[in-house]
């Protein structure tokens, strides 16, 4: 099959989209499939055998790091000479509606998914007031496609509630190969704790942003005795961010990636996530799969991911000390925690890329058969 792929992001971006999105373009090439992306210029022209077509693009005022790319007639000329099957538009905004136009207009099947959850984003940037005009203008697009494809069974049912149709499941995966428990060392225990090897260490990872809520882990750090935080990530709230923990011992390291990034998640003593607008938490299942217990909001996909005092503990994002009590119970019973580490493991294999692939092709034959 050749699936011509729209998406507002792409590498060198980083964040679970492109994660995702990567994966899924590898496990397709692999099982011979062929694929093409439409996606802001990266300075990339292929990836595993896929073909690359970088549009020029512009940073979103409120967002620099992310780059939005205006739809253009050359678009019609590549997809023209690649001669796809399906077309899948990945979170369509601004060059998403041309993947929309082209299947509409070529009668090209069209599959559009949903990963990130900008209805809730805008109460974190003052617009809040936008968010019903938001749904509606989402539901226009979605709406034009045969299939709609969500990361979690919460989002799934709120999409179907503001009257999105033919909305279905595209389950999560993780490279339950690069991040496992044994990728630890102690160098970098070292290095995240910044010298303080023996404290407790709290991880976060993930972008550096104002709907993530990362505010919120200073309370915890202050509660837990002797503990530190490594924040690994960057973005628009950095700087904020840097001010705002200036006083406590929090360790702000940037992008890490590969095994590096394995190995900060497999020497944490608890991740923390503080964010209540995930369609899904990719990172939570990075954390699990290298054995490492989380501390998370109930909200959004996140339930989907981790079983309360089972695999991790989660809180009530309305609590003001739900965070707290969570990461307390955390570290009060060091058999317990090894119990959440074992778990929180045996989740993350159940999902790998493979699978969730398996099950998007599936979705793919679907629509091209109709």
């Amino acid at each position: 099959m050749r699936i011509a792929l729209f998406t507002e992001t792409f590498l060198p971006k980083v964040d679970g989209i492109v994660t995702r999105l990567k994966h899924t373009i590898e496990q397709l090439q692999q099982h011979g499939d062929e694929v093409m992306v439409f996606c802001p210029e990266g300075g990339l022209k292929s990836y595993h055998g896929a073909k690359i077509y970088g549009l020029s693009a512009f940073p979103l005022p409120l967002y620099p790091e992310l780059k939005l790319a205006l739809p253009r007639p050359e678009i019609g000329q590549q997809l023209t000479k690649f001669q796809p099957d399906l077309i899948h538009v990945v979170n369509p905004a601004v060059l998403g509606l041309a993947g929309i136009f082209y299947a509409k207009s070529t009668r090209i099947p069209l599959v559009a998914s949903y990963h990130t959850h900008l209805p809730k984003y805008l109460h974190h940037y003052g617009l809040g007031m936008l968010e019903g005009l938001l749904w509606e203008l989402l539901k226009g697009a979605h709406n034009q496609a045969a299939l709609n494809l969500c990361t979690s069974s919460v989002m799934v049912r709120e999409l179907r509630q503001h009257g999105i149709d033919r909305v279905d499941l595209w389950q999560r995966g993780v490279d339950t190969e690069t991040f496992e428990p044994a990728r630890a060392t102690s160098e970098m225990r070292y290095y995240l704790s910044q010298g303080e090897p023996v404290s407790r260490l709290l991880l976060y990872v993930g972008r550096l942003s104002a709907e993530k809520e990362i505010e919120q882990i200073k309370p915890i750090l202050a509660a837990i005795p002797g503990s530190r935080l490594a924040i690994v990530g960057d973005g628009p709230h950095r700087a904020y961010l840097e001010s705002y923990f200036a006083d406590t011992p929090t360790h702000f390291v940037g992008y890490l990636g590969g095994e590096k990034l394995a190995a900060a998640y497999a020497v944490a003593d608890a991740f923390i996530f503080p964010s209540s607008t995930e369609t899904l938490g990719l990172v939570l299942l990075e954390a699990m799969a290298a054995g490492c217990p989380v501390v998370a909001a109930r909200s959004g996909g996140i339930p989907d991911i981790v079983t309360d005092g089972q695999n991790g503990y989660l809180f009530d994002p309305q609590d003001p000390i739900g965070a707290i009590v969570a990461a307390q119970k955390l570290f009060a019973d060091p058999a317990s925690n090894l119990n959440l580490r074992h778990n929180a493991r045996m989740e993350a294999e159940r999902w790998s890329w493979a699978s969730a692939t398996k099950q998007l092709q599936g979705h793919y034959r679907q629509v091209v058969r109709c």
